[in-house]
């Protein structure tokens, strides 16, 4: 089943020099590294009566709710995955207006203690360039993820944290297969449902890098048999995989595969709506 980072490359002419001639620059220097995003030191909620005001949060989703307002789900630090209706957001002069977009930071206020909050307030804050064109499908893949994985007001700030430097990473063009493999890799461990892949269930002693070996996603790692159903991998590849090592071109074929099924698992077989926007691209 086609990922996201399946996507092709952009197109040679969207970077390519004009057919005259043209000086020859000079040198320039080489781009600099994304700086690492750097997790906030734990603070507790900031609350004022029942309302929580300035909590960092990221739109996932949004969908129209009577005629004027939104119903949005969004990725809080503190409060984990929350539904907020924001009322009179689609209204043309309404402030949420623009502020209630995708992939950028926000300062959230809301009240409310059912399933369901209400917004009061939002406010852009920066810090993270916008992420285009393959990028801007990873990072929709990205909110899918959450959306369907996440329970309703399970806090993972280690993961809220992941997601910050994800983006980050995706807007400046870091590798899209090796960052999606680590933060699918965060979203399995942080929910729970990620076993130790350096250990066999079997015999519980640790991988080898020569071995073959099946990840059951119930268990973890075991030696693979003659005819599996399952994704076969290298012990290098898991070894590689938990200590987030993706150098190796057959870690990252086999990793992408194995996450895959692991994934698909987790997700009860339901398809990923980004996966199917790429099978269709794939077919113009």
């Amino acid at each position: 089943m086609a990922g996201p980072d399946d996507l092709p490359q952009d197109q040679p002419d969207d970077t390519a020099a004009s057919a005259l001639p043209v000086p020859v620059p000079a040198p320039a220097a080489p781009t600099p590294a994304p700086a690492p995003v750097r997790a906030e030191r734990k603070r507790a909620p900031v609350r004022e009566g029942g309302k929580i005001v300035g909590q960092p949060g990221f739109v996932l989703h949004s969908y129209p709710y009577k005629e004027t307002s939104l119903i949005v789900d969004v990725f809080t630090r503190d409060f984990g995955r929350i539904g907020v209706v924001a009322k009179g957001a689609k209204r043309p002069l309404s402030k949420l207006r623009g502020v209630l977009q995708t992939f950028q930071p926000l300062s959230l206020s809301f009240s409310g203690k059912s399933e369901l909050r209400t917004l009061i307030d939002a406010e852009w804050v920066g810090g993270l360039l916008p992420i285009e064109k393959t990028a801007l499908l990873c990072g929709f893949y990205l909110n899918e993820l959450l959306v369907k994985l996440l329970a309703r007001d399970d806090a993972h700030p280690k993961l809220f944290d992941h997601y910050v430097s994800t983006l980050n990473e995706l807007a400046h063009g870091e590798p899209a297969p090796i960052t999606l493999r680590k933060f699918e890799r965060a979203l399995l461990k942080e929910t729970g449902v990620a076993a130790d892949l350096t250990r066999c269930t079997t015999t519980r002693a640790r991988v080898e890098n020569g071995g073959q070996y099946v990840v059951d996603p119930e268990r973890g790692a075991r030696s693979a048999g003659a005819s599996e159903s399952w994704p076969v991998v290298s012990g290098k590849t898991l070894i590689d995989m938990e200590r987030e090592d993706y150098a190796d071109p057959q870690t990252q074929a086999q990793s992408k595969q194995l996450m895959r099924f692991l994934l698909a698992y987790q997700l009860g077989g339901a398809p990923l709506n980004t996966r199917q926007i790429l099978i269709d691209l794939s077919q113009l």
